[in-house]
């Protein structure tokens, strides 16, 4: 069974068919800019774009983000903060013809699609998927059930929202290495992620999950095992396919 799902992100919107039965893309995925600024005409205009150009008329699942509670959005950190309170599923659903749409937290959605088919498949105990990319999103599983909304890129860390110093825009705006940014600004916050929570597991994703050989190595001191994603930065696509998959059995 194919489905469809779009992932919004702070840079770049992408989507694509996904196969259920395999938990991967079905094709090459279509990838468009976010517009600048982020607001939600233009972002729907965007999402209406990736699908249209897969001639794609079922069910959509999209994800985005921030906090979402039934296809509301609560937080918009690198999107336009015009988003807060808008019900993001019935705007994109207008925008496609009043075609179902399911809407879910971006790295919730990565976290289902590698619970399921990645690298935390079968895993009981505290797992944490990490999506770094503009920000820091997180999805958090205990005995592989999700815990929804958490946020864990905006824990205080010395002073600082921990997206602006760990995610993987704040290394390519500093110019930091891989070592600095790697044994400095990662290593402290997964140290600070596990205090609070203890996981046995972190599954670190976004687009940075292709390059883990130049930073996973240099991490050091964490009790947790840390893996990339094996969805690597389709992860997000794939878990948007499983909702909207889900919700149209429900229908």
């Amino acid at each position: 069974m194919n489905v469809f799902g779009v992932d919004i992100g702070g840079s770049g919107i992408k989507g694509a068919p996904v196969d259920l039965e395999r938990g991967a893309l079905a094709e090459e995925r279509h990838k468009v800019l976010t517009p600048q600024p982020a607001t939600p005409d233009g972002v729907a205009g965007c999402v209406a774009e990736v699908v249209t150009h897969f001639g794609w008329t079922g069910p959509v699942g999209v994800t985005f983000p921030g906090v979402v509670t039934g296809s509301t959005v609560r937080t918009a950190a690198n999107v336009d903060k015009s988003w807060i309170g808008v019900d993001a599923g019935s705007l994109i659903s207008d925008r496609l013809g009043g075609r179902p749409v399911t809407v879910l937290n971006d790295a919730d959605a990565a976290g289902v699609a590698e619970m399921t088919f990645g690298a935390g498949r079968g895993r009981k105990g505290t797992v944490i998927l990490l999506t770094l990319g503009t920000g820091i999103g997180s999805a958090v599983f205990v005995d592989g059930r999700l815990v929804p909304n958490t946020e864990l890129g905006h824990l205080e860390l010395k002073g600082h929202d921990a997206e602006t110093r760990a995610s993987t825009r704040a290394k390519e705006d500093e110019g930091l290495s891989w070592e600095h940014w790697a044994t400095r600004r990662l290593r402290k916050y997964l140290a600070h992620v596990e205090m609070l929570f203890s996981p046995e597991l972190f599954i670190i994703g976004g687009g940075v999950s292709r390059k883990a050989d130049k930073f996973l190595p240099l991490i050091e001191g964490i009790r947790a095992k840390i893996v990339p994603a094996e969805l690597q930065n389709n992860a997000g696509i794939v878990g948007a396919g499983m909702a909207a998959g889900t919700e149209a059995r429900v229908v």
